[in-house]
């Protein structure tokens, strides 16, 4: 064949693959509407939405808090913070009049929560993944991301089993903001962290990207249509759990001996399919999305498998069941506990974000230490 020929077919190689992810995406989403109901098939293309977006636009949580702590850049979390305000503008409001249908991400703020969050965010700094980001990960290939998962949904079950008595330690009541004044103390407070970033960054770094403004409005609308369709706000870390857990009663695991997994809801999510439990639909979705938008692009997953030493590895295994385990007991992750606590009027939110942060600094410190930033 000559060589024009083999140029002329690669375009059509590549259209039909693309074609292909497409039609794919939708039969996935036709086929959950149909077996199962339109409410879940529009909750799996909210799911994808969410992978797309993030790995599409490469905009994610833990990446932005790096780079503010490293380089003093604060574009991506001011773009995280108004992704939560125009949320808040939308979902305040309609969890005060639509109180029967709409819940929040709503938690108490105890001891337990606050050093599940700190630890969080130093285990998200070592893995460079949060929930969403470690799902986008293992979605596009990578390495990490692929190992991390797994033993993340061992974690988040390992940490519910026990949620009860963690949260037994102390904790203060849910406090909610609500209505007109809980929105414009929301706003409030979300746009006096963003001048304090702002005035912290590094000038010439403090403009928002297209990318990073485009996210956001993505992201909000995902975030608003995931609420209106499931009655619940985004989140992440139950899914995972979920996962494991069905995996250990399949095992012949006995779990009433969990005050969590042995409760009714509990108990009947994990007697029905998966393909009926809101968060792990978008779960699924994060990651089909992410491997689409890698596959659609040239070469997307042809990634080499690092040559990290054995202890990077490790390090890996560690930080991911860390983070199911310490998300658990801080009632969330990034997305359900700061994206969607904040973004819903919950209090613990704002202390999430803050012990996370607090704990993305060790964890930046002790990336390094374990290998994962010098290849060998």
């Amino acid at each position: 064949m000559s060589s024009a020929g083999v140029v002329s077919a690669r375009p059509s190689s590549q259209g039909l693959r693309r074609a292909g992810l497409v039609a794919g995406a939708l039969a996935a989403v036709a086929l959950v509407a149909l077996f199962v109901g339109a409410r879940y098939g529009l909750m799996l293309a909210i799911g994808l939405g969410f992978g797309i977006t993030l790995e599409g636009l490469r905009f994610g949580f833990a990446g932005p808090w790096r780079a503010m702590i490293l380089r003093r850049e604060p574009a991506g979390v001011l773009a995280q913070l108004l992704a939560i305000a125009l949320v808040s503008v939308v979902a305040i409001p309609l969890l005060g009049t639509h109180p029967g249908e709409l819940s929040g991400a709503q938690a108490p703020i105890g001891w337990a929560m606050i050093g599940g969050a700190f630890v969080f965010g130093a285990a998200m700094q070592v893995v460079l993944g949060c929930g969403s980001g470690t799902l986008v990960n293992a979605g596009s290939g990578n390495p990490v991301g692929l190992l991390a998962l797994p033993f993340f949904a061992i974690g988040s079950f390992a940490g519910a089993y026990g949620l009860v008595w963690w949260t037994s330690l102390g904790a203060l009541p849910v406090l909610t903001l609500r209505g007109s004044f809980g929105l414009g103390v929301t706003l409030a407070a979300l746009a006096l962290v963003a001048g304090l970033f702002w005035a912290l960054g590094k000038p010439g770094t403090r403009r928002l990207q297209t990318r990073y403004v485009v996210a956001a409005l993505l992201l909000a609308a995902l975030g608003i249509g995931n609420l209106l369709v499931a009655g619940q706000p985004w989140g992440v870390v139950y899914g995972l759990g979920l996962w494991a857990a069905k995996g250990a009663t399949a095992m012949g695991a006995d779990l009433s001996g969990s005050a969590f997994w042995s409760a009714p809801g509990s108990v009947e999510r994990l007697q029905s399919s998966l393909l009926t439990d809101y968060t792990s639909l978008t779960d699924l979705g994060l990651i089909a999305g992410a491997f689409g938008v890698a596959a659609w692009r040239k070469g997307g997953l042809s990634q080499p498998l690092p040559r990290y030493p054995a202890r990077a590895w490790i390090a890996t295994i560690i930080a991911g069941l860390l983070l199911g385990y310490s998300s658990r007991l801080a009632f969330g992750c990034n997305v359900g506990a700061f994206f969607s606590g904040i973004s819903t009027g919950s209090l613990h939110g704002w202390v999430w974000f803050a012990a996370a942060f607090a704990g993305a600094f060790v964890g930046i410190r002790i990336r390094p230490l374990v290998g994962l930033e010098a290849r060998t």
